[in-house]
């Protein structure tokens, strides 16, 4: 009995053994380079941006395709995918098993719902297999990121995750300019900006002139929990725990965190006052009304990305602003939203930000990870964020780095070409002084110290996300757009509402999520968590 379990055991290590020695194996990889020529699809954000290039098919994409070629013997091509629309195209290309080998989304639960269908390649052991021909993947992402998403039960990796390099969000901007010519003071706190905005709706004719009609105080998007995050958050319990954090974070917008509600009924509040954008909601992902509207200096004050006005040169909201409206013109960061304890919080993500993975139609997993390799080097991202010296940039005295504005062919269609570092998001020049230098020198046509102080708020009194890993939440599979719709729906249903009717429409709505996977989630959250880290 006990020489034929040693046998049995023995055909067993072979057979392992074999298995390893097959997956190691690849007789056209030799000392670092493929002896015959491999192809690989790698996916590219679409922006659709008003003169800009194909995203697919321009002077970056050459640059790291001659790179690729050279380097590894591995040809690249770029698939598009629209920006906005990113996750529903995704689901759409590993549905139909035509997804690129190279695959980025912001959607987690995408990636696990495919995962779970064998539609995605586990990279745990080929990231185990080849680590050594992935230097700069591994010294750029470092273990924690690379292993962020691994399952502590089965050990598989089913993405890994960039690395948010500035770890920025939003601000709360309002006219410098209007402040000035109403003679009010910088708003400190939520009094005080609300007193701002109607200041500004009640002096309309003497901000705006004939386009007083035109006015708009604060303005808003369908995505609520993105777009009014600093007034929504204010409202939340400063002592809340990492646990339920957590338990109920895993709405990327906090919806079911503690007294979140309340905000919300504060900007119904707002709304019929006639105080916030009346035609919010009717503008979907994609849409330019509002940034033209904001452009033509309609808009008091608005939430959106740390540094949005301050984007896309003369193209930008910052040029626009002062070419149609005189050069006092400005939008300026502001904090104002204090909690129940007196703190400016931001709630900041972990240094994470989009998820890379490999489809199981990917045929050539080891040239996808040089690839990954490659654009992680110093040299290559760098090259990448500042572009040619007297092209996309100059150099300070100091070395710090200032961006040109750049229009044809050379023209980046993303803020320092994120659609091509895909590993990265946020400048890095290699030396953490340097970089801060250059970020309030790299927005054209802008002065440093309108990018200083956006920059120096959006991350004030941070806190950051932690890393939970519990494996798989089966409940949240599949869930993720569906929920998401929902949830905005609900937020601008709620907002539009009377306010005698707000209470009656909020609950309606959110017990409608609650019931339609929202609830299972949570419970499946807990139970994990309590069970991994004690309750």
């Amino acid at each position: 009995m006990r020489k034929r379990l040693f046998v049995v055991l023995c055909l067993s290590l072979l057979v392992l053994a074999s298995s390893v020695l097959a997956f190691a194996a690849d007789p056209g990889f030799v000392n670092g380079r493929f002896t015959t020529t491999r192809k690989i699809t790698v996916e590219v954000y679409d922006r659709s941006n008003p003169g800009g290039s194909t995203p697919e098919d321009n002077f970056w994409t050459d640059f790291i395709k001659k790179g690729m070629l050279e380097k590894y013997n591995v040809e690249v091509e770029f698939k598009p995918v629209p920006r906005w629309t990113e996750v529903e195209v995704i689901n759409n290309l590993l549905a139909a098993g035509d997804a690129p080998d190279v695959c980025v989304t912001y959607s987690y639960p995408t990636i696990q719902t495919y995962a779970n269908m064998g539609g995605v390649l586990d990279l745990a052991p080929y990231l185990e297999e080849y680590r050594e021909y992935l230097p700069n993947l591994f010294d750029l992402l470092g273990e924690t990121n690379i292993y962020w998403n691994q399952d502590p039960n089965t050990g598989t990796v089913w993405a890994i995750e960039a690395l948010l390099f500035q770890n920025k969000k939003i601000n709360t901007f309002v006219r410098e300019d209007w402040l000035k010519k109403l003679g009010l003071e910088e708003p400190r706190t939520m009094e005080e900006f609300e007193n701002m905005l109607r200041a500004f709706r009640d002096n309309a004719e003497l901000l705006l002139g004939p386009d007083a009609d035109k006015m708009i105080p604060f303005s808003l998007s369908f995505d609520v929990g993105w777009r009014a995050d600093h007034v929504i958050m204010s409202y939340v319990p400063n002592d809340m725990s990492d646990r339920d954090m957590w338990v109920y974070g895993f709405d990327d917008r906090h919806l079911l965190w503690p007294n979140y509600k309340e905000g919300v009924r504060k900007l119904n509040q707002w709304y019929n006052e006639g105080l916030i954008w009346k035609d919010f909601p009717l503008y979907g992902a994609g849409d330019r009304t509002e940034d033209n509207l904001i452009k033509a200096g309609y808009v008091g004050s608005f939430i959106h990305n740390w540094d949005y006005p301050y984007r896309d040169g003369q193209e930008g909201i910052h040029a626009q602003l002062r070419n149609m409206v005189g050069e006092d013109a400005a939008f300026i960061a502001v904090e104002c939203f204090p909690n129940d304890a007196g703190i400016y919080r931001k709630y900041l993500s972990a240094p994470v930000d989009r998820k890379v993975f490999f489809p199981a139609t990917n045929k050539e997993p080891l040239a996808s990870l040089l690839y990954l390799d490659f654009i992680s080097s110093l040299e290559v991202r760098r090259f990448l964020q500042i572009g040619e010296e007297g092209v996309h940039h100059i150099v300070h005295e100091d070395g710090a780095v200032e961006m040109l504005p750049v229009v044809g062919e050379k023209i980046m269609n993303s803020p320092a070409n994120i659609d091509y570092t895909i590993t990265i998001n946020g400048l890095d020049l290699g030396d953490p002084v340097l970089t801060a230098r250059s970020i309030a020198l790299n927005y054209a046509g802008v002065e440093a110290k309108y990018i200083e102080r956006a920059y120096q708020i959006t991350s004030n009194e941070a806190r950051y996300g932690i890393n939970v890993q519990v494996g798989e939440i089966k409940a949240q599979e599949g869930m993720d757009t569906a929920l998401a719709e929902k949830r905005n729906n609900l937020l601008a249903q709620a907002i539009v509402a009377k306010p005698e009717d707000f209470d009656t429409v909020w609950d309606r709505g959110f017990n409608d999520y609650l019931r339609s996977g929202g609830q299972a989630i949570i419970d499946e959250r807990a139970q994990k968590y309590d069970a991994m880290y004690g309750n």
